[in-house]
């Protein structure tokens, strides 16, 4: 299976967006995931995005409710701290888990990144590079620099908005699904224009196996 282009990414950034945006605000009562990773994102023959296993999931009667749990319920590495620390939870809760995802899409790593001696949390590893400015050093290197930087950089700063410890920080999936979408629209109008000057940019069918620990099912 080919590694996807940057296209595909984020257009599957998208589909996840557009899930998660419904369930949060366009389902009475409001529906919160509570277990958004790679794993739980399934892609069919059209490499669209779809948000499978609610096992985890809970509703909300009001706009403002917080659930109590008594334990933390998710998935190592796309838990949202402030959850893990007081038990709360609400729709930032998945914000968090999906600026995770969005990171994975853009780097290539897993949440979790097993090292020889100890294992590094995906956001550990970014921030230093995103302090940095070295755009080339967090996109996944399989893609050999095929993408618009403009792009880029914007999924780059999506994915930061939405995983703040605070989660009062984080934005709402609506504003997350507006800026997602600018972002596909400056990579389709790069390609665009790529076409012109190309002919063999078709592109091809992929997998959303950024790495062997995160692989998603496609369906």
């Amino acid at each position: 299976m080919n590694v996807l282009n940057w296209n595909q990414r984020i257009q599957i950034a998208v589909d996840i967006a557009q899930g998660l945006e419904y369930l949060h605000n366009g389902c009475k009562p409001t529906i919160v995931h509570r277990d958004l990773k790679t794993t739980n994102i399934l892609l069919n023959e059209n490499m669209e995005g779809k948000i499978a296993d609610f096992g985890l999931s809970r509703t909300f009667a009001a706009e403002s409710d917080t659930h109590v749990s008594t334990r933390p319920a998710g998935t190592l590495g796309y838990l949202d701290p402030e959850f893990h620390a007081s038990g709360n939870f609400n729709k930032k809760s998945d914000v968090y888990s999906y600026g995770i995802v969005l990171f994975e899409l853009i780097t290539g790593h897993p949440a979790i990144i097993k090292g020889p001696e100890e294992n590094t949390h995906i956001l550990d590893w970014v921030y230093p590079i995103i302090e940095s400015g070295d755009i080339q050093n967090i996109i996944d290197a399989r893609l050999h620099g095929e993408f618009h930087k403009n792009s880029a950089w914007k999924a780059v700063e999506i994915a930061m908005s939405c995983v703040p410890r605070v989660a009062i920080q984080r934005p709402d999936m609506s504003q997350v699904l507006i800026e997602i979408k600018e972002c596909l629209t400056l990579e389709m109008a790069y390609e665009r224009g790529q076409n012109k000057t190309t002919s063999n940019s078709q592109l091809v069918a992929a997998s959303l196996e950024l790495e062997s620990d995160i692989a998603a099912l496609a369906r």
